[in-house]
C-alpha cells in the first residue's frame, strides 16, 4: 500500500487562498454550506454518471443523498455524501492544489467588497477551501466507489500551509468533511460561530442556497428535551430540502427568487440573470429547457480552450456539464439546463455531434435565446444595454457562424455612431436606416483601433459636413463581421474608407464637376507624388471625402482595410499584400503651394504620406523621419 501518512504542503496560491477565506470573507460565512453542498451534489451526480457504464460502483444500490449533521459539544459540522469519492492521489490534487488557470484571474478579480467577493469562491471553483471561514480544522474521510474498503484516506489540515493524508478503512463510500469550528472571538461585538450548531440555522441556510438540489438533503430531527430545556438530535432523518429538479416543476410553481437562486447555483458569483426562458418542447424531440442570460460575463469568456456549455440531463439523470453541442459556440455565454427524454443514457460527445435529436435542440434552444434577446431589446432598452456591454462582442461571432439566423442577429446589433456625442453602442440598424437622408442609399461606416480613433477619422468630413450619419466600429470582431454582413434590410453596408466614394443623390452635382476638374489640373502633381512614393501606393488622387485635413488612405475595391491589416499582424498571421491609395485634399494650406511649386513633391509625398497612416491609427516605418521632415516644415514656416 506504500506510506500509510504523509504530510505536505499546499500549492503556494491554496496558501493565499486560505488567508483570504480566514481574513477577509468572516462576514460571509454562510457560503461555506452551499458550496460544500454543491460539491457533494456534484460528487453524487458523477457517480449516477459513472455507474451507467458501471453498475457495480453503486455498492449494492444505495440511493445517493446529503447529510448535514452538527455536535454542539465537539463544536463539528459534518456534510457527508455517498457519490463517488476520491482516491488518495484525488484527495491530494483535489484538495492540495488548484488545478486551473483561473487562480490569478480570482485574485485579480478581488475587489474589497466581502459580500461581492464572496460570490467569486464558486465561479472560480475554489469552493472546498470556503471551510476555513468557519473552521480552524478541516478532516475530509473519503472512498473513491469501486475501491476495496482499505483504500479510504483521511486528509487534515489546519489551513496553515500544510495537510496530511494517511490510509484508513472505510466500509462506506463518498465522502465526509467535519469542520472543527474555530473558537468565538472575544469581544462584545464579535459575532462568533456557536449560531451555526444550530438545527435551525443551518437548514435555514440549506434552504436559502441549496432547495433546488435535486438530491435529498437530511439532517437528523429534533425533539423538545423538556429536563434540559433544549432541543435534543434524535436518530430520525429527514428531508430538509425540495429534493426535486426546479425545471421539472410548472412555471406556476416557482417564484422568481427560485429561479434566481436556481441560477446562482448554475453560475456561482454571476450576480443575478438578466432574463431567463423555460419551456417543455414536445413533437418530434420531447426536453426540456431552463435558459438563463447572465449579467456579467464571466473571467475565462474569451479562453477558447475553456469548455462550456449547458448543463445535460437525459430524463433527470445528469450525463454532463458542458454539452457545448446543445448551444452555438456565439451564444457560450448562456447558462441552463436542458433535460432530454430522447437520448440515450450512455449519450457521448461523439453522440452528441451526430445526434439528430441534438441538432433539433440546439437549433431550438438557440430560437429561445433569440427570442428572449428580442424581447429585452424591445421592452428593456437599458438592461440589453447592459446585456449587449458585456455580450455584444460575442453576439456579433454569431453574423458568421449562424446563416440561418444571420437576419434575427443582425436586428440585434448595437452600434456607436456619429449621431451621438459618446462611444455607447445603442444604435441598432433599423435606428440607422429610420435616420437614412433622403436619397441615400447604403449604410455607411468605418473601422478603427478604437472608438475614438474612429470618432476621429479623416474620411467622416464629408459625411460630417453633409449631416449623414455613420456607424463607427472599433471591436476587434468587426471586420470579421463585416465580411458576412454586407446588407440589411435591402441597404448595402458600405466602408466610407474603401474605394471610390459615391455618395449618389446625396452628392452636390457642382462639387462633382469641380472634383474632376480639380483632378485634371493637379494631374501632373499627382503624378509626381506618385513616383515620390513608389510601391508603398497603388495610386494618387485628389479627394472629395476630406474637407479638412491634407491626406487619408483608402484602400480598393476588394483589398483589406488597413485596421484589418494591423489586426491580422497583431494575431501573428500574414496579411494579404495591401497597396493602399492616398488621397489629398487641394484645397489644405500644406497641399495647395505644390500646384505651384512642385520641387519638393518627393519631401511631400512622404510627409502627406506617413500623416494619413498616423490618422488612420497605423505605424511608421521610420518615425524618426517623419520628425526630420515635419521640423523642416514648420523651421521653413517660421523663416518666411
Amino acid at each position: 500500500m506504500g506510506a500509510t501518512k504523509e504530510t505536505l504542503g499546499f500549492q503556494t496560491e491554496v496558501t493565499q487562498l486560505l488567508k483570504l477565506m480566514i481574513h477577509s470573507l468572516y462576514s460571509n460565512r454562510e457560503i461555506f454550506l452551499r458550496e460544500l453542498v454543491s460539491n457533494a451534489s456534484d460528487a453524487c451526480d458523477k457517480l449516477r454518471f459513472e455507474a451507467l457504464a458501471r453498475a457495480e460502483l453503486m455498492e449494492g444500490g444505495a440511493e445517493l443523498q446529503i447529510k448535514a449533521d452538527f455536535d454542539k459539544v465537539g463544536r463539528t459540522i459534518t456534510i457527508s455524501d455517498n457519490g463517488i469519492g476520491m482516491s488518495r492521489e484525488e484527495a491530494i490534487d483535489h484538495l492540495g492544489t488548484i488545478a486551473r488557470s483561473g487562480t490569478r484571474e480570482f485574485f485579480g478579480k478581488l475587489s474589497g467588497d466581502q459580500a461581492r467577493d464572496s460570490q467569486l469562491i464558486g465561479q472560480f471553483g475554489v469552493g472546498f477551501y470556503s471551510a476555513f471561514i468557519v473552521a480552524d480544522r478541516v478532516m475530509v474521510e473519503t472512498r473513491r466507489a469501486g475501491d476495496p474498503a482499505a483504500s479510504g484516506v483521511r486528509w487534515e489540515s489546519d489551513g496553515s500551509g500544510g495537510f496530511t493524508v494517511e490510509s484508513i478503512e472505510r466500509t462506506q463510500r463518498g465522502t465526509d468533511i467535519v469542520l472543527h469550528l474555530r473558537p468565538n472571538p472575544e469581544g462584545e461585538d464579535a459575532e462568533g460561530f456557536d449560531d451555526l450548531l444550530s438545527g435551525w440555522q443551518l437548514r435555514s441556510i440549506i434552504r436559502k442556497y441549496s432547495d433546488h438540489v435535486s438530491l435529498p438533503i437530511l439532517m437528523r430531527k429534533e425533539s423538545w428535551d423538556s429536563e434540559a430545556k433544549e432541543q435534543k438530535l434524535t436518530d430520525e432523518w429527514e428531508t430538509v430540502n425540495q429534493a426535486n429538479a426546479l425545471w421539472t416543476r410548472s412555471k406556476s410553481d416557482i417564484t422568481e427568487a427560485q429561479y434566481k437562486t436556481f441560477f446562482e447555483h448554475l453560475a456561482p458569483g454571476g450576480g443575478e440573470p438578466i432574463a431567463w426562458t423555460h419551456n417543455r418542447m414536445e413533437g418530434r424531440t420531447e426536453y426540456t429547457q431552463l435558459l438563463y442570460l447572465p449579467a456579467k460575463a464571466p473571467y475565462d469568456l474569451w479562453d477558447r480552450q475553456q469548455r462550456r456549455g449547458i448543463k445535460l440531463y437525459v430524463r433527470r439523470v445528469f450525463i454532463m456539464d458542458d454539452a457545448e453541442q446543445l448551444m452555438p459556440v456565439y451564444l457560450r455565454f448562456v447558462k441552463g439546463v436542458i433535460d432530454s427524454a430522447d437520448l440515450p443514457l450512455n449519450v457521448s460527445r461523439e453522440i452528441l455531434q451526430e445526434s439528430r435529436d441534438v441538432r433539433a435542440i440546439r437549433e431550438g434552444s438557440t430560437r429561445r435565446v433569440l427570442s428572449m434577446l428580442e424581447d429585452l431589446a424591445a421592452n428593456n432598452t437599458e438592461r440589453y444595454a447592459g446585456f449587449w456591454t458585456e455580450f455584444g462582442q460575442v453576439l456579433k461571432e454569431g453574423i458568421g457562424e449562424d446563416f440561418g439566423n444571420k437576419d434575427r442577429i443582425a436586428k440585434l446589433l448595437r452600434f456607436a455612431s456619429t449621431a451621438s456625442d459618446t462611444n455607447d453602442q445603442v444604435v441598432s440598424l433599423a435606428d440607422y436606416i429610420g435616420r437614412m437622408k433622403d436619397g441615400q442609399k447604403a449604410i455607411y461606416y468605418v473601422t478603427a483601433d478604437t472608438a475614438a480613433a474612429a470618432r476621429s477619422s479623416p474620411h467622416l468630413e464629408v459625411f460630417r459636413k453633409k449631416g449623414v450619419e455613420v456607424l463607427l466600429l472599433a471591436d476587434r470582431v468587426d471586420e470579421w463581421m463585416l465580411s458576412f454582413l454586407t446588407e440589411h434590410e435591402g441597404k448595402e453596408l458600405v466602408s466610407i474608407a474603401r474605394g471610390g466614394l459615391d455618395l449618389g443623390e446625396l452628392g452636390d452635382e457642382a462639387e462633382k464637376q469641380a472634383a474632376e476638374a480639380s483632378a485634371g489640373e493637379w494631374k501632373d502633381v499627382l503624378e509626381k507624388l506618385r513616383d515620390a512614393l513608389g510601391d508603398r501606393v497603388k495610386a494618387v488622387r485628389v479627394s472629395s471625402r476630406l474637407t479638412d485635413s491634407a491626406s487619408c488612405l483608402v484602400s480598393d475595391e476588394g483589398e483589406i482595410s488597413g485596421h484589418l491589416e494591423r489586426l491580422l499582424k497583431q494575431a501573428g498571421q500574414t496579411a494579404p499584400a495591401r497597396k493602399p491609395i492616398l488621397e489629398i485634399n487641394t484645397g489644405h494650406p500644406l497641399v495647395a503651394p505644390l500646384k505651384v511649386d512642385a520641387s519638393r513633391s518627393a519631401q511631400w509625398a512622404t510627409l502627406l504620406f506617413d500623416q494619413a497612416v498616423l490618422a488612420e491609427g497605423g505605424q511608421l516605418e521610420d518615425p524618426a523621419g517623419f520628425v526630420r521632415r515635419l521640423n523642416d516644415l514648420l523651421v521653413g514656416l517660421s523663416l518666411r
